[in-house]
């Protein structure tokens, strides 16, 4: 049970980062390539060693881990923007609902079979995105007409990222070292490419480096990985069987993420938002059902 609630708590902890990184103008690339680095430091301390080296080329999972860190880097920046300009509820129903995906992909990769429950749910799942990206509240910069489409984005990165993780436990990671050395892995694939980019940036002067930006990655680092690192120990803890935990758990986050967001930032509910909301808790319960 511990571990369910420090998951939910954690995860929750990032969206509210996030939008204390608009607060304090802290650049979310600068931030969150620190914060990649920061991960690959804590998961190797944690491990007891630095797992990466030359032999990670020969692995059968490295061309996977070089895509899912590339989409890592991607999908967190996505989920940043969010919930900078669509507010922390919007981002996190996006987020949370993306479950539907690796249901979807397990018909065609694993030939399981979709009961009329998983259907439902996975129809309501489409509304319930959109009802939340259409109520969001904005900044002046973020055209309206791209409040659905940042939303939709966030939801398909998210389910891939998933997949591919489900598909790479299942096919290559066996025991509970090597998913802690894929998972540092993608952090470090994740990290380089920020960093290359970063390089980049700072030569042709887009941007400057900040220490501000150093304390924000730190800051957002150490939550990150820990939330990744307490939910796999919850699902390895047989407090309940991951096909319910899972989605339990992103109605912990989805209800500790729009409280904080209430609570903290005054983010208005519209009745289209609440709709969306309580489409999202339907959706989650109809698969943890199934």
């Amino acid at each position: 049970m511990i571990y369910l609630l420090l998951t939910v708590l954690l995860n929750a902890l990032l969206a509210v980062i996030f939008k204390l990184f608009d607060r304090f103008k802290v650049d979310n690339l600068q931030a969150i390539v620190i914060n990649y680095w920061v991960c690959v430091t804590t998961g190797s301390l944690f491990l007891g060693d630095f797992p990466i080296c030359a032999e990670s080329i020969a692995q059968p999972w490295c061309p996977l881990a070089l895509l899912m860190g590339a989409g890592f880097i991607l999908v967190f920046n996505l989920f940043a923007f969010c919930t900078k300009t669509e507010g922390i509820t919007t981002a996190t129903i996006a987020n949370k609902l993306s479950l539907v995906i690796p249901v979807l992909f397990s018909v065609f990769l694993y030939s399981e079979k979709l009961s009329l429950i998983h259907i439902l749910g996975i129809l309501i799942a489409f509304p319930a995105v959109y009802l939340a990206a259409s109520a969001s509240e904005t900044s002046s910069d973020s055209p309206k007409k791209f409040h659905f489409g940042w939303a939709a984005l966030l939801f398909l990165g998210s389910g891939l990222l998933d997949t591919g993780m489900k598909f790479a436990q299942q096919k290559f990671l066996v025991t509970p070292r090597q998913q802690a050395v894929y998972t540092i892995h993608l952090f470090a694939v994740a990290g380089c490419i920020g960093t290359l980019i970063l390089l980049v940036l700072v030569l042709k002067k887009r941007i400057k480096l900040s220490i501000r930006n150093v304390g924000g990655g730190i800051v957002l680092g150490i939550p990150n990985y820990f939330s990744i690192y307490f939910m796999i120990r919850m699902l390895n803890c047989n407090f309940l069987k991951s096909s319910a935990m899972i989605p339990l758990s992103n109605i912990g986050v989805l209800f500790a993420s729009s409280l904080f967001a209430i609570l903290l930032f005054k983010e208005k509910m519209t009745t289209k938002k609440w709709i969306g909301f309580g489409l999202s808790l339907v959706v989650i319960i109809l698969l943890a059902m199934a």
